[in-house]
């Protein structure tokens, strides 16, 4: 959902950036490439160090600059199936360095198994959230649905551990965020299962 509303700001706001990449010959998949890498480079080395403010900015800021890549394949009409491949890849790992970084940090310096296990879970029900539509269509099904779409997964675990560390909340604020983006994923692929079950079913002779 929040794809949908925020697609029309960022091309408002980076499409003079994307421009004068474009005229300096820089092609969007490599800009889709560095962001990921200033991703997982801020969230596998503040995170894991407690550092949640700064590795916040850090990762928003290489977030940010990796939307410049699909604004500028826009602008220069070089949309591909090839590009949104490669975007689609780069975002999973963008995801799991983030909560990898946070489990890293739960189970070591922090000494909080149970936040360790929360991050773990978050990473691997968001991988198949991801994973439920990508197989979906590739059998020639529709399974963008659901509650907790990568964006607002993104949105809220940056902010509150960014908070965390800036405000010094209390560890259980984040823990219990965690415990929350776990149940959305969860309710997210159930989601999908159904809306692909009811096509099966509508398509079904």
């Amino acid at each position: 959902m929040l794809n949908r509303y925020a697609r029309a700001f960022v091309t408002r706001v980076f499409s003079p950036l994307a421009r004068l990449l474009l005229r300096a010959r820089i092609s969007p998949d490599a800009i889709t490439v560095v962001g990921t890498v200033g991703v997982c480079a801020g969230a596998l080395t503040f995170y894991p160090r407690g550092e949640l403010f700064v590795g916040t900015l850090v990762i928003t800021a290489f977030v940010f600059g990796d939307n410049v890549d699909g604004v500028m394949a826009r602008i220069s009409g070089r949309t591909s199936t090839w590009g949104a491949f490669l975007d689609s890849l780069m975002d999973r790992f963008g995801d799991a360095a983030i909560f990898a970084g946070l489990a890293l940090w739960f189970a070591g310096r922090a000494d909080h198994p149970r936040m360790a296990a929360a991050a773990i879970v978050c990473l691997t029900l968001g991988g198949i959230v991801s994973y439920a539509r990508a197989r979906a269509e590739s059998a020639g099904f529709a399974a963008s649905v659901g509650i907790a779409e990568r964006a607002e997964r993104l949105v809220v675990v940056l902010v509150v551990a960014g908070l965390t560390g800036l405000l010094d909340l209390p560890l259980v604020i984040l823990e219990v965020v965690l415990w929350l983006l776990a149940l959305a994923s969860l309710i997210t692929i159930i989601q999908r299962a159904v809306a692909v079950y009811r096509q099966v079913q509508a398509a079904a002779p």
